[in-house]
This record gives structure tokens, C-alpha cells and sequence, in this order.
């Protein structure tokens, strides 16, 4: 299995790094990149989330029209871990194996 994430993936990762452990939600990811909310979803789950780089943390908001459930998007420890110059020499690797 590739350990590597996408260039879209790292794009959306390098951002939830630049961030810290503020509180995102895919809407916000797409804010700040130009981004689709539903891009932002699928990469989040497919990209980085399957390989247990980030996690979707529910929580519940206070807005204007009440209180809101949402999910914020956090790295979890390997995420935080993650190099990716050495997943993709890895991956190399691999394949030349």
C-alpha cells in the first residue's frame, strides 16, 4: 500500500499543519484554499483520514441562528508524524521491488 499522500491531499495537509490545532471545518479548508467544500470531504476522507493522518471530531457550535453540530478536521499523531519526502522515497522503493 502507497503511504504517500496526493499533491491535492498534501495541498489540504499543509494547510491543517500551517494551522496548528485550530478548530477547522471542511467548509473553512475550502475558504482558504478556493476550494469546493465537497473536494475538501472527499480528499479529507480518502486522502488523508483512510490513512489515518487526520480524524473528524464532532462537535457543536453557537451561531446566529442557534447551535450548529459540526466536524472539525484535526491531524491526529501520525499526521502529525507524517514526512512526506520519505513516504514518497518509500513508495519508490517499493516499487522497484
Amino acid at each position: 500500500m502507497k503511504t504517500a499522500i496526493s499533491e491535492k491531499s498534501k495541498v489540504v495537509f499543509d494547510y491543517l499543519v500551517s494551522i496548528g490545532d485550530e478548530n477547522v471545518t471542511a467548509q473553512d479548508i475550502a475558504d482558504a484554499l478556493g476550494l469546493e467544500r465537497k473536494s475538501v470531504d472527499g480528499i479529507v476522507t480518502a486522502g488523508l483520514q483512510r490513512k489515518g493522518y487526520t480524524e473528524r471530531i464532532p462537535a457543536k457550535i453557537e451561531t446566529e441562528d442557534g447551535v450548529k453540530e459540526v466536524k472539525f478536521i484535526k491531524l491526529t499523531d501520525a499526521g502529525k508524524a507524517y514526512d512526506h519526502d520519505a513516504a514518497v522515497k518509500a513508495d519508490a522503493e517499493a516499487a522497484a521491488n
